[in-house]
């Protein structure tokens, strides 16, 4: 994925190589689809396995984007107002019934909207004001998310959705050196998607025989990590990757679901390549 510009991977401390920026344009990013599964395709769902151990019911995570000031004037409108937030789908019929309301699709060219007042306040940068009055509907659609404020809802099995403000954190996994150039593994916001760390713990101290502990999350109050010696990215990418998040395109149609498997794969393996 790096070799393709999708993912940029550095070093941020000796030893860890993290990545720190994703090409959401990249086309292969863009022309990502989601499969559409029917209710009754997807395998019966009890509370609790074979061996009797609770079992993972993955959430259902949707990026959503709150409108802010600036770009409030665009959606009033249709009736939304700062500080609402609507999924992606939501915006692109907000800003597609504006362009057709006020007649902006460009008569000699129906791929290009042209650019009124509103929309250049709301999407041009000051220095292409005098230089832009047209807008190819991919980048007029771009441009709006872009300008939106992230957000995102996490729904639980059984639970009401909470919207939090940003972008969700990804679980959080790194390799540090302690004395003696030993390493241990530490896995951190494993609480954001309902998996208990002490419960992960458990299982990643059966599975590698190494001592495992779970302290607070520097700076928080109740988030934990999960520390345990040596290098456990192998048994702990076939835990998450198999176990918990495997299969979690089969229960939620959110694109960000299907590419944090796929990022946190390729991190993994970058690591446990090393």
């Amino acid at each position: 994925m790096q070799e393709q510009k999708i993912l940029q991977v550095k070093e941020l401390s000796k030893g860890v190589e993290s990545i720190v920026d994703v090409d959401w344009r990249h086309d292969s990013i863009r022309s990502f689809v989601v499969p559409e599964i029917a209710a009754s395709e997807l395998p019966a769902q009890d509370s609790k396995g074979a061996d009797g151990e609770q079992l993972y019911h993955p959430p259902e995570i949707i990026p959503l984007f709150g409108i802010s000031s600036k770009m409030a004037p665009l959606f009033q409108e249709s009736g939304y107002k700062k500080g609402s937030t609507l999924s992606s789908s939501e915006v692109r019929s907000v800003v597609i019934n504006y362009v057709k309301t006020n007649e902006l699709v460009d008569e000699t060219n129906k791929n290009f909207v042209k650019v009124n007042p509103i929309l250049c306040d709301c999407l041009l940068k000051k220095s292409e004001q005098d230089k832009i009055s047209k807008l190819k509907w991919d980048d007029l659609l771009s441009r709006c998310l872009d300008q939106l404020q992230p957000f995102h809802q996490v729904t639980f099995a059984g639970h009401e959705p909470i919207v939090r403000k940003g972008n969700i954190d990804p679980i959080n996994i790194t390799i540090a050196q302690r004395s003696s150039n030993k390493k241990v593994t530490i896995i951190k916001n494993l609480e954001l998607y309902g998996l208990d760390p002490q419960t992960v713990a458990n299982i990643l101290q059966q599975k590698a025989q190494a001592s495992v502990t779970v302290t607070t999350l520097p700076g928080t109050k109740d988030r934990a990590q999960v520390q345990i010696q040596g290098n456990q990215i192998n048994h702990l990418a076939k835990l998450l990757l198999g176990k918990y998040l495997g299969n979690w395109y089969h229960f939620s149609r959110s694109i960000y679901i299907n590419w944090f498997k796929i990022l946190q794969l390729a991190r993994v393996q970058h690591i446990f390549q090393q």
